[in-house]
């Protein structure tokens, strides 16, 4: 062969010359396994065609143009440079090589695949696969060539662009290299996975198997049959047969998606010894590479074929790699109540200070309501980093919980409106006297007290609406749903769509940038100066309070001080309880984002969207009443008022938790700042990583002469540690085979298959690029159009679903905030996934269906 073309199993093939998925194909050819003979066209051919139609200087020119804080320049750049790429003619040495090489080929009837093979591909550091194209079913040496230039015009759109400078991958260093096979007219085909990435056991193979070729797999136009395997003996452990309804099969050109019928419908694609061969299959290609494998497979003629593999970028700790001893075997644990707000890991210093108050707080208003909840071990604990609700689940408990239930029936439901209102009093007036002393003028020790008398309130403030606010709105859902199911027709809408629109705390927050957004419009100059700035540059004016030359100084000013007055109003709670985590009003840029959606006509106008709610829940109304049932109708009225005036109270309720976040990071941040300038902190921020006794010790001794505690290391260790732990998919009860865990929808483990099941909470369909969130450090990363994929929100993170296509998270119900806010939007939601956001790829494409509760994993 010659530079630009090689046989598939050269030697010279790597990933310098081939891509990575060209280098792996190479590795499993010369090592003897069932892979489609072919050839590569070398990344020399793409650089040789690049410089003679002089596309570099087009590309760096064009990329140029490119804002990361404004999406659509990512598409306007792609479609400028593929344009260039597709209108280039190949130079005459490269098509003469890839003519020859093809006809040498010699395959029946001439059918090839010809897919993309990147040099920043299959790396096991960035699993950039799917980025770039592949051509099925191409037929002649022209088909061939002008496949070729369409994969190298690939290498180039938004999505690829944008992928390689969020991971900083140099763009001028990228060549795209492209393999040519034999197309295998599959009868089945699909992914095994030589680890299972569902749960993290090595010893599984999990296998995903549909009919004919696998397009209709990673199109997510088909369910496959999930299939987990135990490696050692390649004996089924799990089948799950899906309810197959498309098939991708060879057109006249290309492929094309048709209609399944016929018993293949339900029938299993693999037998079992078809399923043991193929994990044997999978066992020695992990062998080969040492390490997990990601696998495409295709079976035809009686045998397996493997069109790529690389390695599983993400794999979960396994539940047999995490100890879940508990510390009382009798207890339980669950991730609910106030531990539902803290998703992640907490920091040390929130788990140690934060939860000592929050316990404290629960104890006292327990002991008010003559609760002993010391006997019942009722508290807050920490288990590999996670916030826990432990309670010892005995007889005494169990009566005194139902005794002070029904002792305070009326004050729960009836006054839990009244309740809320003083307890928010209560927790503002605390907040407004510490704001009375700036933190420059207090003492360490003062400083700590303030953060745990600040954390004691929010405790208590939450135990108030956890017994008030919080099961008035689901009781009173709960109580209307069912009503309205006896009353409404096939064709009404869901009880859920009729108590939309209220006007919550979410629903006000909205509102205000919308019209804020139509004040800027008022002015060209001023819309024109913040659209063309990114989010983060305009913050950073807004907090140096500059004005931007060529505009009027007032209309700065006047934005200024109405997005700041905006802040002030909805920017004061919490992403997450732990007050590791800045609030919004800390962080603009993401309300910023926002305000430029509603300025670029993406927003939906909150105003109509509540009307339009009103319209629908008025006429819904007025059919039900006119039905011949007067005492349902009379109960339906009644329920449905509750119900339309608990929904906001919760959503307001909840928002108010992190009424005293941002003051507890500015008292820290002074806390910080000192240890920092007395050598016991490299940063300031340092100080979550700490815990409270050995803060305590530290401010001790900053007063007195003596060598500080360098924690230097121990804080980087602890960093370190948090990561590992955010990888842990934390089971929602403990111990896992409680019979509670059957009645918590987020207990569930997805353990097979490329689908992950939920509640659906919010109805639609939509296909989309997944943005995995964890906290508010990741939110610039979310583009318009993502699905939100987090362990769940809160009011603050309202923003975020202006912008995103439909919600997944870990945790949630049908009650929660993630779910109200997605049926306000009028976008899917799948809620309760388990563990989501360790299963599912930031980047990933994935199908949300908020009507069957499901969430399916297509390409990456």
């Amino acid at each position: 062969m010659n530079a630009y073309v090689l046989l598939l199993d050269d030697s010279r093939a790597n990933l310098a010359t081939v891509g990575g998925k060209g280098a792996s194909l190479a590795t499993l050819k010369r090592s003897g396994l069932p892979v489609p003979d072919g050839f590569h066209i070398s990344t020399q051919a793409y650089k040789d065609f690049v410089k003679a139609n002089l596309l570099e200087k087009l590309i760096l020119e064009k990329l140029k143009k490119v804002d990361c804080a404004e999406p659509q320049t990512f598409e306007e750049v792609s479609i400028e440079i593929r344009s260039g790429f597709l209108e280039a003619g190949i130079p005459e040495a490269i098509r003469d090589a890839i003519r020859e090489a093809y006809l040498n080929l010699g395959v029946r009837d001439g059918v090839v695949a010809v897919r993309s093979s990147a040099t920043a591909e299959d790396l096991p550091e960035a699993s950039f696969a799917g980025q770039q194209e592949t051509y099925l079913n191409v037929r002649g040496s022209e088909e061939v060539l002008e496949a070729v230039k369409k994969c190298w015009a690939s290498l180039w759109t938004a999505r690829a662009i944008a992928y390689r400078m969020k991971n900083h991958i140099d763009q001028s260093s990228i060549a795209l290299a492209v393999v040519v096979q034999e197309m295998v007219l599959a009868e089945s085909a699909g992914v095994m996975f030589t680890a299972n990435p569902l749960n993290g056991r090595q010893d599984e193979v999990l296998v995903n198997a549909t009919w004919g070729l696998g397009e209709a797999l990673v199109s997510g136009s088909v369910s496959p049959d999930s299939i987990v395997v135990e490696k050692k003996t390649g004996a089924v452990k799990d089948l799950k047969i899906a309810k197959k309804e498309n098939i991708t099969v060879p057109a006249a050109s290309g492929t094309a998606e048709k209609k399944l019928k016929g018993a293949r419908r339900k029938r299993k694609v693999l037998n079992s010894e078809q399923i043991r061969e193929l994990a044997a299959l999978g066992k020695k290609i992990e062998q080969l590479y040492n390490r997990p494998q990601d696998i495409e497979w295709c079976y035809s003629a009686g045998g397996f074929s493997v069109v790529q593999s690389r390695p599983i970028t993400s794999l979960l700790a396994a539940p047999s790699q995490v100890d879940w001893t508990l510390p009382n075997p009798k207890g339980n644990y669950f991730r609910g109540s106030l531990a539902e707000h803290l998703p992640n890991p907490a920091s040390p210093l929130f788990g140690s200070l934060g939860l000592r108050a929050i316990n404290d707080s629960t104890n006292e208003l327990a002991e008010m309501m003559n609760m002993d909840l010391r006997e019942a071990q009722y508290q807050y604990i920490l288990l590999n980093g996670y916030v826990y609700m432990a309670y010892l689940l005995n007889f005494k408990f169990v009566l005194s919980m139902v005794k002070v239930t029904l002792q305070n029936y009326k004050l729960m439901y009836t006054q839990a409106g009244e309740r809320w209102r003083q307890a928010h009093q209560d927790f503002a007036d605390l907040i407004a006297k510490i704001k009375e002393t700036e933190a420059e003028n207090l003492s360490e020790a003062q400083i700590l007290e303030r953060v745990y008398q600040i954390m004691y309130a929010a405790g208590k403030y939450y135990t108030v609406i956890q017994s008030g606010t919080l099961p008035s709105a689901s009781t009173s859902e709960m109580i209307f749903s069912r009503i309205y199911k006896s009353l409404k027709d096939r064709n009404d809408p869901d009880a859920s769509q009729l108590l939309v629109g209220s006007d919550s705390v979410a629903m006000r927050a909205e509102k205000s940038l919308f019209d804020l957004n139509k004040w800027i419009q008022n002015s060209s100059s001023l819309q024109s100066y913040i659209m063309k700035k990114s989010s983060a540059e305009l913050a950073v004016l807004l907090e140096k309070k500059e004005i931007p030359a060529r505009l009027k100084q007032e209309e700065w000013i006047e934005f200024r001080e109405r997005f700041t007055t905006h802040l002030e109003q909805y920017g004061q709670t919490s992403y997450d309880y732990d007050f590791m985590n800045p609030a919004p009003a800390e962080m603009p840029a993401v309300s910023l984002d926002a305000l430029k959606l509603f300025l670029e006509g993406k927003g939906s106008d909150p105003y109509r969207r509540q009307l339009e709610a009103e319209e629908r829940r008025s006429r819904v109304t007025q059919k039900i009443l006119s039905k011949r049932r007067p005492l349902l109708k009379r109960w339906f009225q009644k329920a449905l008022k509750w119900a339309l005036e608990c929904a906001p109270l919760r959503e307001d309720s909840l928002a108010d938790m992190g009424m005293g976040h941002a003051l507890i990071r500015r008292l820290l941040a002074e806390l910080g700042k000192r240890l920092t300038a007395g050598g016991a902190l490299k940063d300031p921020q340092d100080i979550y990583w700490l815990k409270e006794a050995e803060l305590v010790e530290l401010t001790k001794k900053m007063g007195a002469e003596g060598k500080i505690t360098d924690y230097g290391q121990i804080i980087a260790e602890r960093k370190q540690t948090w990561k590992e732990q955010l990888r842990i998919s934390p089971p929602a009860i403990l111990p896992e085979n409680s019979p509670f865990a059957k009645i918590v929808p987020w207990s569930r483990q997805n353990e097979a298959g490329s689908i992950i099941r939920g509640v659906a909470t919010s109805a639609g369909r939509v296909t989309a690029s997944a943005r995995v969130l964890y906290s508010p450090e990741d939110f610039n990363r979310m583009q318009p159009g993502d699905v939100l994929v987090a362990v769940t929100t809160t009011p603050a993170w309202t923003p975020l679903f202006s912008m995103a296509s439909a919600i997944v998270t870990d945790i949630g119900g049908p009650l929660s905030h993630s779910s109200i806010v997605a049926r306000e939007y009028g976008i899917p939601a799948v809620l309760a996934t388990g563990s989501g956001t360790r299963l599912i790829q930031d980047g990933q494409t994935i199908t949300v269906d908020g009507d069957a509760g499901t969430v399916t994993l297509l390409s990456l």
